[in-house]
């Protein structure tokens, strides 16, 4: 698995696309850090951009790499090799080479600016944490449709609506049920509600790290009294943890049965 995982990880690493990657996070940092003036504003900044648009990126990089590969990994399939450890590699390898991306992308703007003199140190490294975990999860959520979709038009094509769901319908539906019922004591379902959504989970607790859950109203009072403390914030964590072994729990159990 290891030796898979190095393949893949250089194979990224090596692709312009991944450079493009980099880039982007290197100048967004530095035009969000020019235009703001503070570490702090800009860090408040980053959170709306990293939530949407690093669970795209894993999207969009994991169905690619799987369809882009198949014939590799036929090839490696007919060898005496586990299937999980063919698949686990290929995944972590995706999944590192993003997080590395966004790490030294974001992060050496940051550090030039003077973070480690800066009390934003601390929010920063959640969004750092927030936006790995983002990367592992929607790339395991892609694998699950590769591989479940034959069709490489049909696989983006709902890993791209899967994405669209998370990131923007399932916050219209939340919203329209917290209008319709709101005579209805709804503090359980939204935190529940929250649980089930790996882009809005990752919001609030940066929104609550960052002290402005006051913008949420009365919502984010029932969000920090809940996450605002460390067995919230542990809880939170360990959902995120499971948004990530549920996926590749299903992947491994796919691959059991599927006849390449």
């Amino acid at each position: 698995m290891l030796k898979i995982l190095k393949y893949s990880f250089y194979d990224l690493m090596r692709s312009r696309w991944s450079y493009v990657y980099f880039l982007f996070y290197l100048l967004l940092g530095f035009v969000l850090l020019f235009l703001n003036n503070d570490v702090n504003k800009a860090v408040i900044t980053l959170m709306n951009i990293i939530i949407v648009l690093t669970p795209l990126i894993g999207t969009i990089f994991g169905v690619m790499y799987y369809y882009n590969s198949k014939e590799f990994t036929e090839l490696l399939l007919a060898q005496p090799i586990n299937r999980s450890k063919i698949f686990m590699g290929q995944y972590l390898g995706i999944s590192i080479s993003l997080t590395l991306s966004l790490v030294l992308g974001l992060g050496i703007p940051f550090v030039l600016y003077g973070l480690f003199k800066s009390t934003a140190i601390f929010n920063f490294s959640l969004l750092l944490v927030v936006g790995t975990f983002l990367n592992f999860i929607f790339v395991a959520l892609s694998y699950n449709i590769a591989l479940s979709t034959e069709n490489k038009i049909k696989g983006f094509g709902y890993a791209i609506l899967m994405w669209l769901f998370l990131a923007v319908v399932y916050d219209g539906i939340f919203l329209i049920s917290l209008v319709m019922f709101n005579e209805y004591p709804l503090d359980k379902f939204s935190l529940v509600a929250t649980m089930f959504n790996p882009i809005d989970l990752s919001r609030i607790l940066i929104l609550l790290k960052l002290d402005i859950s006051a913008l949420l109203g009365y919502t984010g009072a029932v969000f920090r009294k809940f996450f605002g403390t460390n067995l919230g914030m542990l809880l939170s964590m360990l959902i995120l943890v499971f948004w990530v072994l549920i996926p590749i729990v299903r992947m491994n159990f796919k691959l059991r049965k599927k006849d390449f």
